[in-house]
């Protein structure tokens, strides 16, 4: 099989859609792998790397697109990269085509393209393996972010998150108990914020208080979400329901009643955001101000910790990039469900419905 890897071209995305080792079993499998010239920089890696691992350096992005059977990306194609994909190949990645423009889904239908969704794959108990290790490091980098974003540097309160001696800590507020939650309560609890989770579910919540002791936990509901908003420093969405965009958690009226200057922080915004007044912000410019309160809504907060990143959601990727690989795109979707949930668009057609995000 040829399989392309290209440069990502979307602003401030340093991952690459494969390491040097794993180009290595697959060129050691017998496969053809195409590297653009460069794509690896970000993340640490060198063409010679590649090179010295049995891949074939590209100099422009239409040999590599051009070439695949199997394009393995880490962000959603651009509307050119989709263009420059022969008909009737597939593609890989951390596609969140829940979000994406119809156009977009349009052009992948146009095609015969089948597109397979990482944070998609879902295993037969229901856990998304892709998914984790991004989310894993999603909540660890809000507890960071979070603490800068409550400097006056960056426009916040002036609040030290784990306060001083006789100050009290900043007052965080998380919405949900998932591993986004969890591990963003756990980096928070560990810079002695003061850190308050609340979800629908009670299993979760048990599970949370378990793993962290210490953390205080409630039921999720529009009057509990409004009374802990109002006094929060810190409030970080990570609402996730899978094969759909999270349901409006904040609304406005909420941060009209929050303190000014407070940091909501929406981890949703990839899928299409938990908070009203939310729009899809950049690494370059990652805040923007509305009814007074800082918002933080960059979707693809991983991707600044790109060596990390890619090391960590590709060892969970690559039994299913090895399997596509080995037994084709057919075979692999007919024989392994978990990859079969994680098509989105197969040779034209829909194999899940997308239900896509409402525009903003």
């Amino acid at each position: 099989m040829n399989i392309g890897i290209p440069k990502e071209r979307r602003p401030f995305e340093y991952r690459i859609g494969m390491t040097p080792a794993g180009v290595q079993m697959l060129t050691q499998a017998g496969h053809k792998v195409y590297i653009e010239r460069d794509a690896g920089l970000g993340a640490g890696f060198s063409d010679k790397d590649f090179e010295q691992a049995g891949a074939r350096i590209a100099y422009s992005p239409h040999e590599v697109f051009g070439r695949a059977d199997l394009l393995l990306k880490v962000a959603r194609p651009m509307m050119e990269e989709i263009e420059w994909l022969r008909p009737g190949t597939a593609i890989a990645g951390l596609l969140h085509l829940g979000s994406a423009r119809q156009d977009k889904i349009n052009a992948l239908l146009r095609s015969h393209l089948t597109a397979i969704s990482y944070e998609h794959i879902t295993m037969p108990d229901g856990t998304v393996p892709v998914r984790r290790p991004l989310s894993e490091i999603g909540g660890r980098m809000a507890a960071q972010i979070g603490a800068r974003l409550l400097q006056n540097d960056e426009g916040g309160k002036g609040i030290l998150l784990g306060g001083a001696a006789g100050v009290p800590p900043a007052e965080v507020v998380i919405l949900g108990a998932g591993v986004v939650g969890t591990c963003a309560a756990r980096a928070l609890m560990g810079m002695n914020g003061h850190v308050t989770v609340l979800d629908t579910n009670l299993s979760a919540l048990h599970d949370l208080l378990e793993r962290i002791p210490g953390v205080t936990s409630m039921i999720s509901n529009p009057f509990t979400v409004s009374r802990v908003c109002a006094y929060a420093d810190l409030v970080i969405g990570a609402v996730l329901v899978p094969d759909g965009p999270p349901p409006i958690i904040l609304t406005r009226e909420i941060l009209r009643n929050m303190k000014p200057r407070s940091v909501i922080m929406d981890l949703s915004i990839d899928e299409g955001g938990c908070v009203e007044t939310s729009r899809p912000t950049t690494h370059e410019h990652p805040t923007f101000i509305d009814e007074g309160i800082i918002h933080y809504c960059v979707p693809n907060i991983p991707s600044v910790v790109a060596r990390t990143a890619t090391y960590a959601f590709l060892n969970a990727a690559w039994p299913f990039i090895h399997q596509i690989a080995e037994r084709g795109i057919d075979k692999a979707i007919q024989e392994n469900s978990a990859i079969e949930k994680g098509v989105s668009t197969y040779k034209g057609e829909l194999l899940h419905e997308l239900r896509l995000s409402p525009p903003r």
